[in-house]
């Protein structure tokens, strides 16, 4: 790998956790407007799959997959779907602060699952980032406001963390590794919107799109928070791998505290700056141990 495809592999890391970090920013005032979280994910993946079918199209991508390249595909679209519900409903019960900071524990799951199950050998200098990250987050979560149902709200919100360490892993080691990058986005939010216009169907039924505003966030969420953040998390994951992928997601907590505290009038105290410090600390560490990795593997080729 060459310095050049680290670097963006960061930067696609960074973009993809910071938009992720959004999804409340545009979720929450659809909820608090009497849209269902079935009817909001529903919307969100249907207009997500059209628009990143529009992108393919356009690029003239091959669509064509094997039976089990298609089997990998839904595999990871069910995980997908499994952690956008999960933590649309953990926004009911808890901050969307709290939910998003607990839900960034899954690096810890993503390193541990290529270590114990793919023996990747990972440095000291990761696993002391991994603890300072996990100190961060333990602070913006402490620092948050502990008001709701918080047990259900973090169960919620934990759950995340399996299901999307598993998709992070899934995607880099799976038969689906081996599809284009825009192709696989495509698949996944095309079979993710299918299912959940069968669970809105089943359930709450599908509610109509009334106000422009609501146009406006539902579009936003598709696009900013689904396609261009799933896109640039497939790219990290192939260019970088799923542990430094996963570490450098700490750009989500920081983001949905951020809007949280903003526009949703969460808390933000000292002990949540502090948590916001002690990830962006994390962050550099990882940048840094990362790039002098390759320097090291690119000499010793020089050599």
């Amino acid at each position: 790998m060459t310095r050049e495809k680290y670097l963006y592999g960061v930067l696609y890391a960074v973009i993809s956790s910071a938009t992720f970090g959004l999804i409340p920013l545009f979720s929450i005032p659809l909820l608090e407007g009497g849209m269902s979280s079935q009817t909001v994910l529903c919307y969100r993946f249907l207009f997500a799959a059209l628009l990143m079918g529009g992108i393919v199209v356009l690029a003239r991508r091959n669509l064509k997959l094997s039976l089990r390249q298609l089997y990998a595909v839904v595999i990871l679209s069910v995980l997908y779907a499994l952690t956008a519900i999960l933590l649309i409903e953990s926004y009911k019960y808890i901050p969307s602060g709290i939910a998003t900071t607990i839900h960034f524990l899954y690096p810890l799951a993503v390193t541990l699952i290529m270590s114990w199950l793919f023996g990747e050998r990972t440095s000291i200098a990761t696993y002391i980032a991994i603890v300072v990250s996990l100190i961060g987050v333990i602070l913006l979560a402490w620092g948050g406001h502990h008001g709701g149902d918080f047990k259900r709200g973090v169960a919620l919100a934990m759950a995340t963390v399996v299901t999307y360490a598993v998709y992070i892993v899934g995607v880099m080691k799976s038969r689906a590794s081996r599809i284009e990058s825009l192709t696989l986005t495509f698949y996944v939010l095309l079979i993710g919107a299918i299912m959940f216009f069968l669970y809105a169907f089943a359930t709450t039924g599908i509610g109509p799109i009334h106000r422009y505003v609501e146009w406006r966030d539902l579009l936003m969420l598709a696009l900013v928070c689904t396609v261009l953040s799933d896109y640039t998390l497939v790219l990290a994951i192939k260019y970088i791998g799923s542990t430094m992928t996963s570490i450098l997601g700490s750009m989500e907590p920081m983001t949905a505290v951020v809007v949280g505290g903003v526009y949703f009038g969460e808390r933000f105290d000292a002990v949540s700056i502090a948590g916001v410090l002690l990830v962006i600390i994390a962050v550099v560490m990882v940048i840094v141990q990362g790039g002098r990795t390759k320097d090291r593997i690119q000499n010793k080729r020089v050599e």
